[in-house]
C-alpha cells in the first residue's frame, strides 16, 4: 500500500509539474498578470482616444496596438467614421492602413488611389502604408515610385513594399542606401532592414554604429541590430527604453516587438506606469500585449 502511495504522490507530481510548465511563456513571449494586461489596453484606449491633431499618428499606432492585442473589431468601429470624413491624403493612408491591419483588406483600394494620385503629398506615406500591410497597391505605380521617385524616402518605402514581394533590385537598392552617406537614409533604411533583413545585414549594420550621424539615427541601427538577433543590438536596444530622449524610448519599445525582447518586459511594465510621453507607453503596451499573444 505505501508503495502505491508513493508511486501516486510521484504521478501526481509529474502531472503537476508538466502542467506548470506547459504554462510558461515560450522564448520570446511574456506572460502579463491581469491588471498589467488591463493597464496595457488602457493606455491603447487612451492613446486612440488622444485628443488634437498633433496626437493624430498616436492615435494611429495606438490602433496598431489594439489590432495585434486582438481588438480588431474594435479598431475598425473607430476607424471606420474616420476615413469618411478625414480627407487630408497622408491621414487617410494611416486610416487605411490599420482598417487592413484589422481585417478589412478592401482598404488596400485607398492606399492605392493615394498611391497613383497625381497629387504628391500621399505618396511615401501610401508606399510605406502598404510595405506594413504586405501589399504593394498598384504594381506598376509602386515600380516606378522606386524608380523614379522624387525623393529617397519614397524610393526607399516603395523600395521596401517590393522587397517584401521578393524583389531582389529593391533589397539591393535599400542596402545600398544603408551604406551611403545620406542621413535620412541610413536611418530608413536601418528601419527596414531590421524587419525585413537577414543575418547578412548584421556587419554591415554594425559597421554604421561608429559613424552614425545623430543619437537617433544610431538607435535605429542598434535596434535593427536586436531585431536581428544581435546580442549587442539587444542590449543596447534594453539601455534605450531608459533613454532621455523619448523619440528613442518609443522606437526602443516598438522594436522590442520585433527583437521578441521578452528580457525587457519589467522596463516596459514600468513604462506603461509612468512614462511621461503617450506614444512610447503606447508602444511599449502594444509590445507587452504582442508579446503575451
Amino acid at each position: 500500500m505505501k508503495v502505491l502511495q508513493n508511486s501516486l504522490t510521484l504521478i501526481l507530481f509529474f502531472l503537476a509539474f508538466t502542467s506548470c510548465q506547459s504554462k510558461r511563456p515560450k522564448s520570446g513571449e511574456v506572460s502579463l498578470e491581469p491588471p498589467t494586461e488591463a493597464k496595457a489596453l488602457a493606455v491603447l484606449r487612451e492613446g486612440l482616444n488622444a485628443p488634437g491633431e498633433d496626437q493624430f499618428w498616436v492615435s494611429i499606432h495606438a490602433a496598431e496596438g489594439l489590432t495585434l492585442a486582438g481588438k480588431g473589431e474594435e479598431v475598425r468601429a473607430f476607424l471606420e467614421p474616420k476615413l469618411a470624413t478625414d480627407h487630408d491624403a497622408q491621414h487617410r493612408c494611416g486610416i487605411a492602413r490599420e482598417l487592413v491591419r484589422a481585417g478589412d483588406r478592401k482598404q488596400v483600394a485607398v492606399l492605392a488611389e493615394v498611391l497613383t494620385s497625381a497629387d504628391s503629398y500621399g505618396h511615401v506615406h501610401a508606399a510605406e502604408s502598404l510595405y506594413k500591410v504586405h501589399e504593394v497597391g498598384d504594381p506598376e505605380a509602386m515600380r516606378r515610385h522606386f524608380r523614379e521617385g522624387d525623393s529617397l524616402k519614397l524610393r526607399l518605402m516603395a523600395a521596401a513594399a517590393l522587397a517584401r514581394q521578393g524583389d531582389l533590385d529593391a533589397i539591393a537598392y535599400i542596402r545600398e542606401v544603408r551604406d551611403g552617406d545620406e542621413a535620412d537614409g541610413i536611418q530608413i533604411a536601418a528601419w527596414i532592414l531590421g524587419r525585413i533583413g537577414n543575418a547578412e545585414d548584421i556587419e554591415p549594420l554594425r559597421a554604421r554604429l561608429s559613424d552614425a550621424p545623430t543619437p537617433l539615427i544610431k538607435a535605429y541601427v542598434e535596434h535593427a541590430l536586436a531585431a536581428l538577433g544581435d546580442p549587442a543590438g539587444l542590449e543596447a536596444l534594453a539601455n534605450n527604453l531608459e533613454s532621455e530622449d523619448p523619440a528613442i524610448r518609443t522606437y526602443a519599445a516598438t522594436f522590442a516587438g520585433d527583437a521578441k525582447a521578452a528580457f525587457v518586459q519589467p522596463t516596459l511594465e514600468k513604462m506603461i506606469e509612468s512614462d511621461e510621453h503617450l506614444d512610447a507607453r503606447v508602444r511599449a503596451a502594444q509590445t507587452l500585449l504582442q508579446l503575451s499573444r
